[in-house]
């Protein structure tokens, strides 16, 4: 078929790289390109770091809080005792 020849034709021309692009091989470009992230890795490594922090700390006060206790508890009545070690009792526990 004349018809389906002409279009494989068509079809070869437009793939088929021209010009500078035709120069190009993909496995040297490859190569390439590793090596030189390689190198900018290598630079950025050897960079001594002097960055400072993104967010300062906050400075802390001259003077000392004075410690926190912790809220006592209410001492539970002699009943509610009783209560308790009868559930307690109860559970087996």
């Amino acid at each position: 078929n004349e018809q389906t020849e002409n279009m494989k034709q068509i079809q070869e021309a437009l793939s088929t790289p021209i010009g500078a692009a035709a120069d190009f091989d993909e496995d040297e470009l490859e190569a390439e390109l590793e090596d030189l992230e390689g190198l900018e890795l290598e630079e950025q490594l050897l960079q001594p770091a002097t960055k400072t922090p993104a967010t300062p700390l906050p400075q802390m006060p001259a003077s000392r809080y004075p410690p926190q206790t912790a809220p006592q508890k209410a001492q539970p009545s002699s009943a509610e005792d009783d209560e308790l070690a009868a559930l307690q009792a109860e559970m087996a526990l």
